[in-house]
């Protein structure tokens, strides 16, 4: 009776999940291109194989594979625990809580790579797993030593219980996402229809969509997500997966912070920022996701916003880094622009940038990356462009100089593009930041040559008109000042001659 009660207000069903049938696709019916494949991610899933595990490339990997796209990311699912796979690799880090997982690291530096490693897991009725009360920071202690727990709503908060195959592909999200792939047999096994579905060009979520919702709410901003990154191959969410987001988009509200803002951050860098804002609005989800989203979707029609949303999606595109400090100070300069010009009234000119700054981090972005390496970044691009325009002295050669010159000069030059500055001063900018110190010193000396001279007059405010300084009262007849004469040699100290 208590299950049965719990069932209906979590919007569960008593019900035994429909697992799927396991269907085996060769290589004639799903013509996956193995050069495509990483061979990190092979390693991994032939190493695990070798030791007597079942191993397969699976997710998006999989279905970019069926697409004949090049995965950017690859990820393989198991029947070894996390203890046993990081005993198989030298480079092996499990991380995570709500799930246990494994990074399997190749490379160092920037051109390292990452191989995530999950268990294969069970797929348990939230009526079945532990409630506890508040969330993952107010009811740690209650989650220190279990498996499978779930807050008051229905969201799973711990899922590490493990399990066969076929319940693994049932607890995945789209139909698309959850086929495994076996790289040495090229064998593709299906439960959900995936391949079917990747054909007809459908997003459709495994099970009841409300259920799933309820389950992770994050699934919302993925199904945004995914149909953004597909709809230019022409995927579109089933109406069935559509229909329930936006009334399930409160649950949000209770997932933490900085989950939301990882997955804001995939929504906008992942290459499709620009067809993610477009999904919103389609979906009418542009409002109450996320406050800091919220801010990018109405402000993705502003020049200097869709100018960086836009050169994000080609710099992924051009496998080239991305980093979030850059298009979210993009994103807030109209923000620190306005306060930038109260706080002038009250103070000079850098102390009164630093407390706009300090008043839109507050104010836009709280506490989930304000102190870190996010907020750091942003501040020293906003800090910079006052010093752009200051082209004197040994300035410019200690800027050209910083860490973050790259990053600060794109964004000024963002704002040349976008009409706020001068174009001549990116140009200039550019040619600087590429010469060497006597070039750079020659560049200086122009522009104080160029500059007019301007002649001070005691008292009076110096107006340049024409090249020529000038006074305000130019015109009016100027007292003569008496001249002292120099006192002859016969003359008295102190007298007049």
């Amino acid at each position: 009776m208590i299950k049965k009660l719990l069932n209906r207000l979590m919007g569960t069903s008593a019900e035994k999940p429909k697992f799927g049938k396991r269907r085996v696709a060769g290589f004639k019916e799903h013509a996956i291109n193995l050069d495509l494949v990483d061979e990190r991610a092979r390693h991994v899933v032939l190493t695990l194989q070798e030791r007597g595990f079942e191993a397969y490339i699976v997710g998006g990997a999989v279905r970019d594979l069926l697409l004949g796209l090049k995965p950017k990311d690859f990820d393989v699912a198991t029947n070894a625990t996390p203890e046993e796979v990081k005993s198989l690799f030298r480079r092996a880090f499990i991380i995570g809580r709500r799930f246990r997982i494994v990074h399997v690291v190749y490379g160092r530096g920037r051109d390292h790579e990452v191989i995530e490693v999950s268990t294969f897991r069970a797929y348990l009725e939230s009526a079945d797993a532990e409630q506890v009360s508040g969330s993952e920071k107010t009811s740690k202690k209650a989650l220190s030593n279990v498996s499978h727990a779930v807050d008051a709503s229905g969201r799973v908060l711990r899922d590490n219980v493990w399990g066969p195959q076929d319940e693994d592909a049932a607890r995945r999200d789209f139909t698309v996402n959850a086929m495994y792939y076996n790289p040495q047999s090229q064998e593709v096994i299906d439960y959900h229809h995936g391949i079917e579905d990747a054909k007809k060009r459908v997003l459709r979520m495994i099970g009841d969509p409300v259920i799933r919702y309820r389950e992770d709410p994050v699934r919302i901003i993925r199904a945004v997500r995914f149909a953004a990154k597909l709809s230019g191959l022409g995927f579109s969410i089933e109406t069935k997966t559509a229909k329930p987001l936006q009334k399930m988009m409160s649950l949000l509200a209770d997932v933490p912070q900085s989950r939301m803002m990882d997955e804001m951050l995939k929504l906008l860098q992942t290459g499709h920022a620009i067809a993610s804002i477009e999904q919103l609005k389609k979906l009418s989800l542009q409002k109450g996701i996320y406050p800091l989203l919220d801010v990018v979707v109405d402000r993705s029609t502003q020049v200097f916003v869709e100018l960086a949303l836009t050169d994000t999606d080609r710099r992924v595109s051009e496998n080239k880094p991305v980093a979030p400090s850059f298009l979210l100070a993009c994103v807030l300069w109209s923000d620190v622009r306005d306060a930038w010009d109260r706080h002038l009234e009250h103070h000079a000119p850098h102390p009164a940038l630093q407390e706009a700054i300090d008043e839109v981090f507050y104010s836009r972005i709280g506490d989930v990356s304000g102190r870190g390496k996010l907020a750091s970044d942003m501040r020293e691009i906003w800090l910079m462009q006052p010093r752009f325009e200051k082209r004197v002295g040994s300035g410019p050669f200690t800027l050209v100089e910083q860490a973050r010159f790259r990053a600060g000069f794109d964004f000024m030059r963002l704002r040349a593009v976008a009409g706020e500055i001068p174009t001549e001063l990116a140009y200039w900018w550019e040619d600087f930041s590429l010469e060497d110190d006597g070039a750079r010193a020659d560049m200086l000396d122009l522009i104080k040559q160029s500059t007019p001279k301007v002649q001070r007059v005691s008292k009076h405010k110096t107006v340049v008109q024409n090249g020529t300084a000038t006074s305000p009262d130019d015109g009016a007849p100027r007292k003569r000042r008496r001249r002292r004469r120099k006192p002859s040699a016969d003359a008295p100290p102190h007298s007049e001659a």
